[in-house]
């Protein structure tokens, strides 16, 4: 008896990612509409805590939409 559980028998198209094109457009979209609302925050914690020995704007966007847009899609 053959088992087919194990191969891959889908055939890969180029140029899609991992993740897929339509993760990569919400990602993006979420990451550009997060940086505003990260900046604030980040120069808000700047003039509290007097340090620039944190994350940036950008690294605090990208997590951000890293964790939202799994979110959207396992919904």
């Amino acid at each position: 008896m053959t088992d087919f559980t194990s191969s891959d028998t889908r055939s890969h198209k180029h140029g899609h990612t991992k993740r897929g094109t339509e993760f990569l457009v919400y990602f993006s979209i979420i990451f550009v509409v997060a940086i505003p609302f990260a900046t604030v925050i980040w120069m808000l914690e700047v003039f509290q805590k007097q340090t620039l020995n944190m994350r940036g704007p950008l690294a605090r966007a990208w997590c951000e939409a890293d964790r939202i847009t799994p979110l959207i899609f396992s919904a």
